[in-house]
């Protein structure tokens, strides 16, 4: 259990580190900062650019301590609501399968970072190293009600009147088309 759980953090968080690199930095193939804006507008997540950096920065920060295996209800908990937020307003309306552009992979990775928090990290992790190899199902629910919670206050502050300076994606925008229409996936993973 011990290398499963080492490897599950290795796999799920370094995934969430390139996705947040991705919207913070353009990094593999990711559209950056401003594309991300503009996925945000397209999304009606407003102040756009908040919110870009808040995904950015949730994802990349979350998904470096889930790696280390460090304040792991905290980096789940983070996680959790940008997968909640991505099911709410991209995948929801798409029904559940992936193939078309579903939840159903968010929904799997809600569930494998819920496992991290109720089991532990492991003990190779900062987490053990501090004296805590597990945190138990009170926690992993406490994870996902604050990824929840979260989410909910982002989705609600992000119906707000957009502010003039916020990126307003163009039509011709791969990017912010990809929010909205694109199949399974990430839409920030859209050509720029």
């Amino acid at each position: 259990m011990e290398i499963g759980r080492l490897v599950a953090r290795l796999v799920i968080g370094g995934l969430f580190v390139g996705h947040g690199t991705q919207k913070l930095f353009g990094w593999f193939g990711g559209p950056g900062l401003a594309g991300t804006e503009q996925m945000m507008g397209a999304l009606e997540m407003r102040p756009t650019r908040a919110n870009a950096v808040a995904a950015g920065l949730s994802e990349t920060a979350g998904g470096a301590l889930l790696i280390a295996g460090a304040a792991t209800p905290a980096a789940a908990s983070s996680l959790i609501g940008t997968m909640i937020t991505a099911i709410r307003k991209v995948h929801q309306p798409k029904g559940v399968w992936a193939a078309q552009g579903g939840w159903e992979y968010n929904a799997v990775l809600i569930a494998a970072l819920m496992a991290l928090i109720d089991a532990g990290p492991g003990g190779l992790s900062v987490d053990a190293a501090l004296g805590r190899r597990e945190w138990g199902p009170a926690w992993a629910l406490g994870g996902l009600g604050v990824g929840a919670a979260a989410s909910a206050a982002a989705i609600a502050l992000g119906k707000r009147g957009a502010a003039p300076s916020d990126a307003s994606p163009a039509p011709e925008s791969k990017v912010a088309a990809a929010a909205t229409d694109d199949t399974a996936g990430d839409p920030v993973t859209a050509e720029s």
